[in-house]
């Protein structure tokens, strides 16, 4: 038994440009608006099961807080048809009907009665949610003096303390502080528990892979992927990842024409010089961004201008946004001799696995004599980011294992 049915439904929004806004403007200029129209959903199908709880990914403006709505029907298909089978709740829009100079107290009356509450049900649950809230000193004052999260505080728990058969959840897992979160997250936990149908948007990937069943990830409008939560977020981040590549490139190359690292002076004797650094990908395709466990290779281009014989180490060095040194290694530490250089050429550094934790990096390249005399340096010569879909803690993944004895 479905839960909820989303079939074939497509939303097309019209927006009037140009259009008269008087009367004389009407009758004088009729006919001479554009209408544009925007298709935030198209052609979507969704089941929900019972008791299942799945969450809506993707980027802003895809089109999942559209859906949302649509399913709690405060707005209607264009096209298609949406079943709910049960007592909807959604949690979209918080404190719509708040009012500023009503306290605490009245509004959590007004509030309830949105949802469809007599007032004889709010006096049996009042106490839970001002309880819930933890605004019991603030609640017999006027609300026009909360505090934006205090206010979000109160809606929420007017939202959560119902119990209905389906909950509709709209980016409302970042209310309040750690605490109230957690308390929160909790109480989604329980609706869980109990066999209620949660459909959760969100931009927290962590909360949502953590609660939901199913995730379900909406690209402009249309579905893009369905599945486990980890497969879909997984796939989700990597199509991040490329997409913020691209942009990255061309940041770079656009930089690239403003800055030639061949024509900056070189830090140091200039006898030889680093003319130019890529980051590439296991495929030889230059990338700024990398999942966490991918291989990297760091492409120097090189140009020497008098003879150094074998006296010559190329050096690299990775760090944080904190300015943290997380690894930094040499040619001669590791053992590599270099014998005649070319005048001009490539050395490569191959990561093969970067192991490194979300986050920016920078990489700093120099080459220098045995003695640490510097040839040329050149400092933070690119960034590149590290993302993964699993969110440890600290700089470095190191590749471990648990046993249970």
């Amino acid at each position: 038994m479905y839960a909820i049915e989303v079939n074939n439904v497509t939303k097309i929004f019209r927006i009037h440009r140009g259009k008269p806004k008087t009367l004389k403007d009407r009758i004088v200029l009729k006919n001479t608006g554009v209408v544009e129209e925007v298709i935030p959903l198209k052609n979507v199908s969704i089941k929900v099961k019972k008791g299942e709880t799945i969450g809506i990914i993707g980027e802003n403006g895809s089109g999942k807080s559209t859906l949302l709505k649509l399913i709690s029907r405060i707005i209607y298909p264009d096209e298609g048809e949406i079943i709910t089978r049960g007592k909807v709740s959604s949690l979209i829009e918080l404190g719509a009907g708040f009012h500023p100079d009503f306290t605490g107290r009245e509004n959590i009356y007004i509030n309830a009665s949105i949802f469809g509450f007599t007032k004889k049900e709010i006096d049996k649950r009042i106490d839970d949610i001002i309880s819930f809230s933890e605004l019991e000193e603030f609640i017999d004052i006027p609300v026009r003096t909360y505090s934006s999260g205090m206010y979000m505080r109160l809606a929420f728990s007017v939202a959560i303390n119902i119990d209905p058969d389906i909950l509709l959840v709209d980016e409302i897992l970042t209310v309040g502080d750690e605490h109230f979160q957690k308390k929160s997250f909790n109480k989604l936990s329980e609706f869980k528990r109990k066999g209620t149908t949660i459909v959760i948007v969100s931009h927290d990937l962590n909360s949502i892979e953590k609660l939901c069943d199913r995730v379900v990830w909406i690209d402009k409008g249309i579905v893009k992927k369905e599945g486990m939560p980890r497969d879909v977020i997984r796939a989700y981040l990597d199509f991040l990842a490329e997409k913020d590549n691209k942009r990255a490139l061309d940041i770079k190359e656009q930089k690239s024409e403003q800055v030639n690292l061949s024509e900056k002076h070189p830090v140091g004797t200039g006898e030889v010089e680093i003319t130019n650094v890529k980051l590439l990908d296991e495929n030889w395709e230059e990338r700024y961004i990398f999942r966490t466990g991918e291989e990297a290779v760091i492409k120097i281009s090189y140009k020497r201008n008098s003879n150094v014989g074998n006296d010559v180490v190329f050096g690299m060095a990775i760090y944080n946004s904190s300015g943290i040194n997380c690894f930094g290694t040499n040619t001669y530490l590791d053992g590599i001799d270099i014998e005649d250089l070319k005048e001009e050429g490539e050395i490569l550094f191959r990561i093969k696995k970067m192991n490194l934790l979300d986050g920016e990096y920078s990489l700093d390249i120099s080459c220098h004599k045995i003695n640490g005399e510097l040839y040329d340096y050149k400092k933070s010569v690119l960034t590149f980011n590290m993302y993964s879909p699993v969110k440890e803690v600290g700089i470095v993944k190191l590749d471990h294992e648990w046993q249970i004895l």
